[in-house]
């Protein structure tokens, strides 16, 4: 089977240099471009030497239609409007891409899923760790199971991290509130300041923390009569989004055109 040709978007990022790191060492992956948003310190400089390895003879660019031609797919973990404008690129090419950008609106979101709907096959997750989405089935269960247990979902990250709750809050979130049937957006609790009162039933609740170099942990929190479930998932390595991210891109290759999350690959949306 010949290589999946592949473009890194946000290629002067941490998540950037680790998903070069992992094309470049995967047998069935080829680094084909990189790019980065315009004015990034990382324009013209070598991929390969960004992300510590040798020269790679990638130069990192700002503009992405000239490398189209020669990729079959995108790895994205950059920003939620350059997200958008590559799904539109990709669904013109009827190309895979691979979104790992956090932070989108519901408009941004609206308009990656009408570029599935035209022609991408995306891959888009708020994590792409493999055991970061096991941990949202699991807690999407416990939420069916212990329905009137309060939920609450605590994440820190390194001090850089831009949004807040992380994409990996949200996901858990999600699977939560579809545990509940019910919809995040009306049941979420971001913000707690001040007198507020009791806890509402039936809400979900989210605390923040930044600082250091956190990589990113997780833990939901099943609160119920003289008992506490806690299900933590603490990541130590980037490396395990981008070994997921090229996962991801290997198996959108061989799919329709779509909108698909790591539970379809891992197969845990039965």
């Amino acid at each position: 089977m010949p290589q999946l040709r592949i473009i890194v978007a946000g290629a002067g990022g941490r998540m950037g240099a680790a998903n070069i790191r992992v094309v470049a060492a995967h047998p069935d992956l080829l680094l084909a471009g990189a790019i980065d948003r315009p004015g990034a310190a990382s324009i013209g400089s070598d991929a390969g030497l960004l992300a510590g390895l040798g020269q790679a003879g990638i130069i990192v660019g700002d503009d992405i239609a000239g490398l189209l031609d020669r990729a079959d797919a995108i790895i994205d973990f950059s920003a939620p409007a350059a997200s958008v404008t590559l799904a539109a690129r990709a669904a013109e090419r009827g190309l895979v891409h691979v979104i790992g950008t956090t932070g989108c609106s519901e408009s941004e979101d609206a308009a990656i899923a009408r570029a599935a709907r035209a022609g991408a096959r995306i891959v888009k997750s708020g994590n792409f760790s493999l055991g970061v989405n096991l941990l949202a089935d699991l807690v999407r269960k416990a939420a069916a199971a212990l329905p009137d247990y309060d939920i609450e979902v605590l994440e820190m990250h390194h001090g850089r991290k831009v949004d807040a709750p992380s994409g990996t809050a949200l996901l858990l979130g999600e699977a939560a509130a579809r545990g509940r049937d019910i919809a995040l957006k009306d049941h979420a609790v971001r913000v707690r300041d001040g007198h507020t009162g009791p806890r509402q039933a039936g809400t979900i609740g989210f605390a923040t923390l930044r600082g250091g170099t956190v990589v990113g942990d997780h833990m939901v929190i099943l609160a119920g009569p003289s008992e506490r479930i806690e299900l933590t998932h603490r990541a130590e390595d980037r490396a395990i989004f981008a070994n997921g991210a090229a996962r991801a891109a290997i198996w959108a290759a061989g799919q329709a055109p779509g909108l698909y999350s790591m539970a379809d690959i891992l197969g845990l949306n039965d």
